[in-house]
């Protein structure tokens, strides 16, 4: 790969992760990529019987509130959040009730899974189906082996229950600015990506600021 194809890759790479969403709240100093947040919440909906998964977004709520660390770029402020979900509904299935269960489902997910702050689900039902969904296909593994980092902050990060592995997509999985250290990371399975955040945080340490962001979050069996 040349230099300029790896430039090309590492865009691509950081434009996917779409906005860095605010975990907790202003004085958590954690950021979520939307990919990886909308991934969780779409897995949620598909467990929902007879609910097809569409269109889906994470926006504020209302105005956000300046972030007590540092912010990463294309970071959103942190604030309550809103989640719109188009979604198609299954044959047979009174869609108050399937509405409630699927609003009931995303907003557990954004809260037990992740750590989101969501105030409002806004659901829109975009097309009536004649038989139920098909059952969702196998997500495909996902790479959980931990590096060997040499960085005493990565070593820190690496080894909190819940990481899976440290990242490399906004830049090295060891920021170091100025006036913070930036923690890049996947969480594995079954740990809430705040916790995750925060106990890693208080693993690194230092005399500088400590924000983290995740940038994938390790699910198992089907999605």
């Amino acid at each position: 790969m040349t230099t300029a194809d790896g430039w090309v890759a590492t865009v691509r790479s950081r434009v996917g992760l779409g906005r860095l969403l605010p975990l907790g709240g202003p004085a958590d100093g954690a950021w979520i990529a939307e990919r990886a947040a909308d991934a969780v919440l779409r897995r949620a909906a598909r467990q929902v019987p007879g609910v097809d998964p569409g269109r889906l977004r994470i926006a504020l709520a209302d105005a956000g509130s300046a972030p007590a660390f540092p912010a990463p770029p294309g970071s959103v402020p942190p604030g309550p959040l809103r989640i719109e979900a188009d979604f198609a509904a299954g044959y047979g299935v009174p869609l108050p009730d399937l509405a409630e269960r699927l609003r009931s489902a995303l907003s557990a997910a954004a809260e037990r899974r992740l750590g989101l702050t969501v105030r409002e689900v806004d659901l829109r039902v975009t097309a009536l189906l004649d038989a139920p969904p098909d059952s969702p296909a196998a997500a495909p593994p996902s790479e959980e082996e931990r590096p060997s980092p040499v960085d005493p902050a990565a070593a820190a990060a690496a080894a909190v229950p819940g990481v899976a592995r440290l990242t490399t997509v906004l830049g090295p999985s060891v920021h170091r600015a100025a006036d913070h250290v930036r923690i890049e990371l996947a969480t594995a399975p079954d740990h809430r990506a705040l916790d995750v955040a925060l106990a890693v945080r208080g693993a690194v340490g230092g005399e500088l600021p400590v924000t983290v962001v995740v940038t994938d979050v390790v699910v198992e069996g089907p999605g």
